[in-house]
């Protein structure tokens, strides 16, 4: 589904009625109408494992499917309301996997530039902006391999358009450079957490910085020019931590989620 909310500026004026004299702030549950409106539902096969739209063109959305396969839809080209007796229908349809999984990233630097992980132990890269009209299944540019448990998540340097990271189920941390021929070990990897590593980002305001989560309850800041020892880490969880976001906007304020 592709929604749009409409959210209130730092300059709006508040309902006094809605003034809490408790935490002296406005707003709250129930404090105003909802302002989410559904735009346009496109068929999926199964569930969506991760959906992520491509910087460079946002009406490019690509989705981890519970099958192997990494789908690419622009929602431009479809209906706002899908026709059910014509199925599934991406635009693009990315092979490699030969399991499903969960991680998904876009280069933001070099257009068309899509990481994914999976559960077969293996990153692979396509560039969807070298596809032709002719043919709507893609083949990897390259298949990444080294880790020896399932590569739950990748994320993209944002300062260098050849340089991921991937993490996964065996406590690792890999980085990669893909300039490498075609078969290179990864240029960096070391442990980074006492548990499975669930997921990692890239800081877009800062090279070197990035963070990982992992089924230890921890966060922890690394910065890649030295990564013997983590910068710090972030504790308050009491679950497996399955997601992390920096801030588009603050470079020190990182969200992250768990069970």
């Amino acid at each position: 589904m592709i929604a749009k909310v409409q959210v209130p500026s730092d300059e709006a004026q508040f309902d006094g009625a809605f003034y809490d004299d408790e935490t002296k702030e406005y707003g709250g549950f129930g404090a105003s109408d909802g302002k989410f409106e559904i735009d346009i539902k496109i068929c999926h096969p199964g569930e969506v494992n991760k959906a992520r739209y491509m910087p460079h063109n946002p009406c490019v959305i690509a989705t981890k499917t519970p099958s192997s396969d990494v789908l690419i839809f622009d929602y431009s080209r479809h209906p706002s309301k899908p026709n059910l007796e014509a199925g599934v229908i991406p635009d693009l349809q990315l092979v490699g996997h030969t399991k499903e999984g969960y991680g998904l990233s876009w280069n933001t630097i070099k257009e068309g530039y899509l990481i994914s992980s999976s559960d077969d132990y293996t990153v692979c890269l396509w560039d969807i902006s070298k596809t032709t009209h002719e043919s709507r299944k893609v083949e990897p540019l390259q298949i990444f391999t080294g880790h020896t448990a399932v590569v739950e998540d990748v994320s993209w340097n944002h300062f260098n358009g050849s340089l991921f990271a991937s993490a996964g189920d065996d406590k690792r941390v890999f980085l990669w450079d893909i300039r490498s021929p075609s078969g290179s070990p990864p240029v960096n990897s070391f442990i980074a957490h006492a548990g499975e590593v669930n997921c990692i980002s890239f800081n877009p305001y800062e090279e070197f910085v990035f963070a990982t989560g992992s089924t230890d309850r921890t966060v922890n800041l690394w910065d890649l020019r030295c990564l013997t020892q983590n910068v710090h880490s972030l504790m308050g969880h009491d679950g497996d931590i399955y997601q992390l976001q920096w801030s588009s906007k603050d470079e020190t304020v990182l969200a992250s989620t768990g069970t």
